[in-house]
């Protein structure tokens, strides 16, 4: 249902109670300002915000260093062994 918000001062505990059926949106001018939900709805509202969110790249590695850890998986870097850079022979 559509409120008003002079409806909706005066209704506050219908709204409440209607909205356990549909989300309850009140008017100012016109113009949505403000949806009554359940609280259910708005949980699952903010965990789906926070998928949409971009993940960083530390965030992301982050994730994989708790994964290693949760796996017991160590990375096992190969040695380095120095290669030829005529830039620095060129300098001798």
């Amino acid at each position: 249902m559509i409120w008003k918000i002079e409806e909706a001062q005066q209704q506050f505990s219908e709204i409440i109670k209607a909205s356990g059926a549909t989300p309850q949106v009140i008017y100012q001018s016109d113009h949505p300002f403000v949806a009554v939900i359940r609280a259910d709805l708005f949980q699952e509202f903010l965990k789906w915000q926070q998928k949409q969110q971009p993940t960083s790249l530390v965030a992301a590695f982050e994730e994989l260093h708790q994964i290693c850890i949760e796996e017991n998986y160590t990375f096992e870097m190969p040695t380095r062994s120095d290669r030829p850079n005529p830039f620095m022979e060129s300098l001798a």
